[in-house]
């Protein structure tokens, strides 16, 4: 059955190149068949399977086989499968068996790439010769294999090697403020992506990233000045409003950045703790209280809320989270579960805040939950010291 199957495979795969090339084909036999010219003519077409079984009519061993030909698109039907290590082994054989072209070390560094070996994949790149030194992209795969080897040095080099190449191309610089931020070398980075943004239009990130750069350097004021600009360009971004609000809030305008900060909260709702958490350090907790009510997060609310009240000093409303506190898990916390004792004791229930202190572990609780009882003892014996 299986010889039968081959047999009717290696049929269709004639017809098929009878119908793609009918000039050449109909003066062939099924045993003249091109099966390379074939297995090309599948790749194009997008015929993965079916070039793999072209590729399999031929034995490399065979006289007169095109090796680096077959080799090659052997290593690009495994790449168009995903299947990285066939790949570049097929496509390191195309390499040893003769002279490849350029797109061969070009396939291959794609691949090292793939795999993370990095060093392999500038090896490559440098082995495809002048014939890369047109292409960008080169460039770029070039820079950033450096980058990810830390090398730093050579990344940078690289970029503005390809800068130079490509003086109209603005990518090189773009990715040049990345790596100086990811360095810590922000002045350098603000200088450069001012240069960049002159070229270029500029994405949210870019922006997002000179942005954080300049506060970074110290140069708040700036920073501010270019932040408020851009949210003028990306007015729906919370990210600008976000890193603004700490910029205003590394410049004490805490009011400032908490209303920013409660601005971008209304566009991506995970910012609301920290913004209430800002109106609470500007000193406006009624207002941090009123933002807290909106998160949907039940332990991040309640932990946060009960931080609120007691810093209210509204003792009932901080005890009577403990039925809240409870059900969510959160008493397992004995930060959280001195709290509700202290809360308890400051109402006057201090058999339920004892109960509390009872449950506490931790050394440093355990000293305070001594200095609580203590507390509650003098109460006990002379209620007018509570008042």
């Amino acid at each position: 059955m299986g010889a039968v199957r081959h047999r009717l495979t290696t049929l269709l795969l004639c017809l098929l190149l009878a119908a793609a090339l009918p000039a050449r084909a109909a003066e062939e036999s099924a045993d003249e068949v091109d099966f390379l010219a074939l297995a090309a003519l599948m790749l194009r077409d997008g015929n993965i399977d079916r070039a793999i079984v072209a590729l399999d009519q031929v034995d490399p061993a065979a006289e007169g086989v095109d090796l680096v030909r077959y080799y090659t698109l052997r290593g690009m039907a495994h790449m168009r499968r995903n299947e990285l290590e066939p790949a570049r082994d097929a496509l390191l054989q195309a390499v040893e068996s003769g002279d490849a072209e350029a797109v061969v070390f070009v396939y291959l560094a794609q691949v090292n790439y793939q795999l993370q070996d990095y060093r392999a994949t500038i090896d490559a790149l440098d082995r495809a010769g002048a014939a890369l030194e047109r292409v960008p992209s080169a460039y770029h795969m070039k820079a950033q294999s450096y980058w990810l080897l830390e090398e730093p040095v050579m990344a940078l080099a690289i970029l503005d090697q390809g800068a130079r190449v490509f003086p109209e191309d603005s990518n090189f610089i773009r990715r040049k403020v990345f790596y100086l931020v990811d360095l810590g070398l922000y002045k350098e980075a603000v200088v450069q992506g001012r240069q960049y943004l002159q070229q270029s239009a500029g994405t949210l990130e870019d922006y997002v990233a000179l942005g954080n750069a300049l506060r970074a350097s110290g140069e708040l004021d700036e920073a501010a000045a270019f932040l408020e600009e851009a949210q003028l360009n990306f007015p729906g971004s919370p990210e600008v409003k976000k890193v603004l609000a700490h910029v205003y809030i590394e410049r004490e305008q805490l009011s400032a950045a908490a209303d920013l900060l409660y601005q971008a909260a209304l566009l991506d709702p995970q910012l609301l703790a920290e913004a209430a958490e800002l109106y609470r350090r500007a000193g406006q907790t009624h207002r941090a209280l009123t933002i807290n009510s909106g998160l949907s997060d039940q332990p991040e609310k309640f932990r946060q809320r009960l931080a609120l009240y007691l810093e209210l000093q509204n003792f009932e409303q901080a005890a009577a989270m403990e039925i809240p506190l409870r059900r969510v898990g959160l008493l397992e916390d004995e930060d959280l579960r001195y709290a509700i004792a202290y809360s308890l004791f400051k109402t006057g229930d201090f058999a339920a805040a004892e109960e509390h202190l009872a449950a506490l572990n931790r050394p440093d609780l355990f000293r305070k939950a001594a200095e609580l009882r203590r507390a509650i003892q003098d109460c006990a014996e002379d209620s007018w010291k509570c008042l």
